[in-house]
């Protein structure tokens, strides 16, 4: 399965769990902000303006950051689920990579759940990797679509991923960095 293809179905799929959540009402009944059956829309990429709030570097040549997912847009906007990542080069052309979904080097999984974010707020995903120089690849940028979305932003990261493995959290309005 090619990287665009599992992409696709990764966005498909999350789509489908905001819309069973919204249909069932279940998954926001716990979330602070509208009731999920209002038809509160998926937050698309145009929706959103993606950054590092933070970058992280630490022992065991680990390294890595918490992305920001700001909405930009006029609405509240839902997100649930993982962003898809990838690397691409100085002229942006996307490299070979995969990710890993779950807890990082930094921080735990804050879980698979739908979160609303009404103008102005932002979500959180920790992002992790190793840069030791085995098999790495330098990514110029680290590419990001939102969960649920086709499109991705492109956020400068000019670092050494080795084997191109990417590990990130599931969104949410805060993810705690260890310690």
């Amino acid at each position: 399965m090619t990287r665009l293809t599992a992409t696709r179905l990764v966005s498909v799929a999350a789509a489908a769990g905001i819309a069973l959540a919204a249909a069932s009402g279940t998954a926001g009944a716990a979330q602070d902000g509208p009731d999920a059956a209002s038809g509160t829309p998926t937050c698309g990429t145009s929706d959103l303006r993606i950054s590092f709030a933070e970058r992280l570097g630490g022992g065991m040549n680990h390294a890595g950051g918490t992305l920001e997912l700001k909405n930009t847009g006029r609405q509240t906007c839902a997100l649930r689920g993982y962003p898809g990542l990838g690397l691409a080069d100085s002229q942006r052309k996307a490299l070979s990579s995969h990710t890993v979904w779950g807890s990082t080097w930094y921080a735990d999984d804050p879980g698979n759940k739908l979160i609303y974010l009404k103008p102005g707020e932002a979500a959180q995903a920790n992002v992790a990797w190793t840069h030791s120089g085995t098999a790495a690849r330098k990514g110029t940028y680290l590419l990001v679509t939102p969960p649920a979305a086709r499109t991705h932003q492109a956020v400068p990261l000019d670092d050494l991923v080795d084997n191109g493995e990417l590990h990130v959290t599931a969104v949410a309005h805060k993810v705690p960095v260890r310690g």
